[in-house]
């Protein structure tokens, strides 16, 4: 067995490939998710049934306590945590940012760096060594939104992907000395069902025309890049914000 890994956001897309590609690497996985309930625990059914180790866990990360319970509940059912990746995060609707909601804007943030602050929080309370762990590694999804700020409509998100970029950074500082690498990853457009209510197959052909290798990113192919990160392989990535994003 590798190690215990959580997953985030796991129920369907880019969570959903990281968990399959680290248990496919030996992990034992706490697949988590807030509303995908029956994608997540066939997710995890097909990794029992293929001989690995998986727990479907719900939790809205973005509220503390559920955080917390959810960390007791991946403690009680897989062991002690060796790594983190942090996938969950929505867009929002888009909209100008004069006529941002107040609701929504909190909702991005605290789905999007809220749960950064409580969910590696509680990581670094089972792996740091300052605590009496023994080190892991944690892995925030940001965006290449991030970079360039995303279609129009979208400032919120993209500032909320700023937001990952450094927290992750500065994490790495604190972190690195306790025995925890802390590394970004930010993917471009991806296939996946998030992309229907901002345009689906028009947007598709718009992103892949302005990307250089010329398509969307698969969700697998970010998986594989967020797992590795994770492994032994990485040993000397710490601090790293890696683009998955076919060039642009």
């Amino acid at each position: 067995m590798t190690g215990v890994m959580l997953v985030t956001g796991a129920g369907r897309g880019i969570g959903a490939a990281c968990a399959r590609i680290a248990a496919r690497e030996g992990y034992a996985v706490a697949v988590n998710y807030v509303r995908q309930r029956e994608p997540a625990e066939a997710l995890a059914a097909q990794i029992r049934a293929s001989g690995g180790k998986a727990v479907a866990l719900q939790a809205d990360v973005g509220n503390r306590e559920q955080v917390q319970a959810l960390f007791a509940a991946v403690d009680r059912e897989l062991g002690p945590l060796t790594a983190l990746i942090n996938n969950a995060g929505i867009t929002g609707p888009l909209a100008p940012v004069e006529d941002t909601d107040p609701a929504w804007l909190r909702a991005v943030f605290a789905s999007n760096v809220d749960a950064l602050f409580w969910c590696c929080g509680e990581a670094l309370r089972r792996m740091s060594t300052r605590h009496g762990g023994a080190g892991g590694a944690i892995v925030n999804v940001g965006s290449i939104a991030s970079r360039y700020g995303g279609m129009p409509g979208m400032v919120a998100y993209s500032a909320s992907k700023g937001a990952v970029d450094s927290f992750t950074i500065a994490l790495a500082k604190e972190a690195g000395p306790q025995g925890v690498r802390v590394n970004g990853l930010r993917p471009g457009t991806t296939r996946t069902d998030i992309l229907a209510p901002l345009g689906g197959p028009d947007l598709e052909a718009r992103v892949a025309a302005a990307t250089p290798l010329g398509r969307l990113g698969e969700a697998e192919e970010i998986g594989e890049a967020a797992v590795w990160l994770c492994s032994g392989k990485a040993s000397f990535t710490h601090g790293a914000i890696l683009d998955v994003s076919g060039g642009r």
